[in-house]
């Protein structure tokens, strides 16, 4: 089943309590402008098309991705289409153009006044539909930073929250201020640490979870084994522990259960790693839309296929170890991930 050329649309699911119905899988579009290396725009600009063809309709961008160009890239697009999908931005990372390895965050209201305004602009829509704190800065309370906001909802210059990477308790805490439609933080049969203390929360609230990074950043369908040797300079995975030195091959072995399940189901590595992320829904009892980044129509076809794969009982216990033996944390720097706070 790895690839299919129709035009079978996807199922869909609520976006939080009250929301639109979207596609049960998104898009990540932020590797169609940054951070995995040189892309080709003519391709990428046809995979947004065909991702809506077959019921994709929830996309995703943030404001740091190339420094707003990634918005300016998918805004003719969004436009085009501004009836039927929609969008998610998100404000709170804040680069240094001198040192682009550097990161900060900022969650003060005035800054995300400026953020939303400029999102808007880019984007050249008079709305948001989704708009998510990328990440938690600590020296700002949560109620502050969802109060404010709760005030662009209320000016109409955005209709739903999100929050990214944060643990329960920041949830609850938010969604007290403001009802919150979806927690965004990495979630695949790789990365489990959500499933400890933000899962619960998300269930006991009504919020839909959006796994970031479902495949792992291509990891997971075997794509590359180790960064240093096979990506290109600039490619973020570079940074990332899991994917250099003795870790990454520790972790290339720990594919081996997926490999031969994908084998005898007749898919690919990324759609058991897919399917297992969707079917989290079923096993936490929430909505769950994951949204795996790709700018090549085949690879579109390859992951919204996946949303058709049922891995059976036994199938999720074969998969179930893996999480716990990955060498290596998600981040260099975990302070800026839910994990590190719990």
């Amino acid at each position: 089943m790895s690839t299919e050329h129709g035009t079978e649309k996807i199922p869909t699911t609520r976006l939080g309590t009250g929301g639109p119905e979207v596609g049960v899988q998104g898009l990540g579009c932020m590797g169609m402008s940054f951070g995995y290396g040189p892309t080709d725009g003519d391709e990428a600009r046809a995979t947004l098309e065909r991702a809506l063809e077959l019921g994709v309709t929830l996309y995703d961008t943030a404001d740091m991705y190339g420094w707003g160009e990634n918005e300016k890239f998918i805004a003719p697009f969004v436009r085009a289409n501004r009836d039927e999908i929609v969008l998610a931005t998100k404000f709170g990372i804040v680069l240094d153009k001198d040192d682009p390895a550097k990161r900060g965050v900022n969650n003060d209201p005035a800054y995300i006044r400026s953020c939303v305004e400029g999102s808007l602009r880019r984007l050249g829509v008079d709305v948001i539909d989704l708009y998510y704190m990328h990440r938690r800065d600590v020296n700002v309370p949560i109620e502050e930073t969802v109060g404010a906001m709760a005030e662009l909802v209320a000016e109409g210059k955005v209709k739903q929250l999100g929050l990214s990477e944060v643990t329960g308790p920041e949830l609850r805490a938010a969604h007290a201020v403001h009802p919150i439609a979806a927690v965004q933080s990495e979630w695949s049969v790789f990365s489990r640490d959500v499933e400890a203390g933000v899962v619960p929360a998300v269930k006991e609230l009504g919020v839909t979870f959006v796994p970031y990074s479902p495949l792992g950043r291509g990891f997971l369908t075997g794509a590359f084994t180790n960064a240093t040797d096979e990506l290109t300079e600039g490619d973020n995975r570079r940074a990332m522990p899991r994917f250099t030195g003795e870790n990454a091959a520790t972790n290339a072995a720990l594919l081996e259960p997926v490999r031969k399940l994908a084998e005898t189901r007749g898919a690919s590595l990324g759609q058991v790693a897919l399917a297992w992320v969707q079917q989290r829904a079923q096993v936490h009892g929430l909505p769950v839309v994951p949204i795996p980044g790709t700018r090549k129509r085949g690879r579109i076809e390859e992951n919204t296929a996946a949303t058709r794969l049922v891995l059976t009982d036994s199938e999720l216990e074969l998969l179930d170890p893996i999480a716990g033996q990955v060498a290596g944390g998600r981040y260099a720097d975990m302070n800026f991930t839910s994990a590190g706070r719990e």
